[in-house]
């Protein structure tokens, strides 16, 4: 008879036999039970969130395997992280700190997907997805990080897929979070300072050469757009820090 294939959107944690999935899955002949059970252990992790899920089943065997989809790694860290975003300069500005029960919990929502064959290997590559968003993981940088977990570090946690963490954990990462984002703040009012200055001392230059200026100094992109913005358009006005568009019969060679 072949395979079916079942797919619904259901809240993590809380599918049921009742419509989408029970009156798809009984002409089938299947334990739905057992599919259901299965199902909310899969997604347990995704308590709150709507997640696409997919029962193949073989109509002569009546075996089944279940597929979960789930949003990226980023997006997952994003939510446990509790920011909107990451950072835009993950190398200098971190925003936020993680456990390591919260990178297990992003691992084992993520295990159908990650390459690594143990959770432990499948943990280290969430890490390397911190680091790539300026997110630390127990106060300290990714590379750093995997160093102690490859030193068997968290072993215990990770053998007991620990995910949870207590309520003081929790307020001491805000806390964490608060003061990164203001160490953050006081890093680009620094960078702004010095960027002033360079852009001020070598003012009437051509925008390419400060740029240059900038970026030797170090400075972030996003602050170089924000206070050199790109070259005004002919027949625009020229902004900061932009130079200016040569005007009509000017010839730049005579000058």
């Amino acid at each position: 008879m072949g395979k079916k294939t079942v797919e619904a959107l259901i809240e993590g944690g809380k599918a049921t036999a009742a419509p989408p999935l029970g009156p798809a899955l009984g002409p089938l002949g299947v334990n739905i039970g057992q599919i259901i059970a299965d199902i909310n252990k899969k997604t347990a992790g995704f308590k709150g969130m709507q997640v696409p899920v997919k029962i193949i089943v073989d109509e002569d065997t009546k075996e089944y395997k279940i597929s979960v989809g789930t949003p990226p790694c980023s997006s997952l860290i994003i939510k446990e992280a509790g920011i909107e975003k990451g950072s835009s300069n993950p190398k200098t500005d971190k925003v936020a700190d993680l456990k390591i029960e919260q990178i297990i919990k992003i691992a084992k929502m993520k295990e159908d997907s990650l390459l690594g064959k143990t959770l432990k290997e499948k943990i280290k590559e969430i890490v390397g997805t911190c680091r790539s968003m300026g997110i630390l993981v127990e106060g300290k940088p990714s590379v750093d990080a995997i160093k102690e977990i490859n030193e068997g570090k968290f072993d215990k946690e990770i053998k007991e897929e620990k995910t949870e963490i207590s309520a003081e954990e929790l307020k001491e990462l805000e806390q964490e979070k608060k003061k990164l984002a203001k160490e953050m703040e006081e890093r680009r009012e620094e960078f702004i300072a010095k960027a002033k200055e360079i852009i001020s001392k070598m003012e009437g230059k051509a925008r390419g050469e400060i740029k240059t200026k900038l970026v030797e100094a170090e400075i972030p992109s996003m602050i170089i757009d924000e206070l050199l913005p790109v070259e005004a358009k002919p027949g625009e006005e020229a902004k900061p820090g932009a130079e200016k568009a040569p005007e009509k019969g000017d010839n730049p060679e005579k000058k």
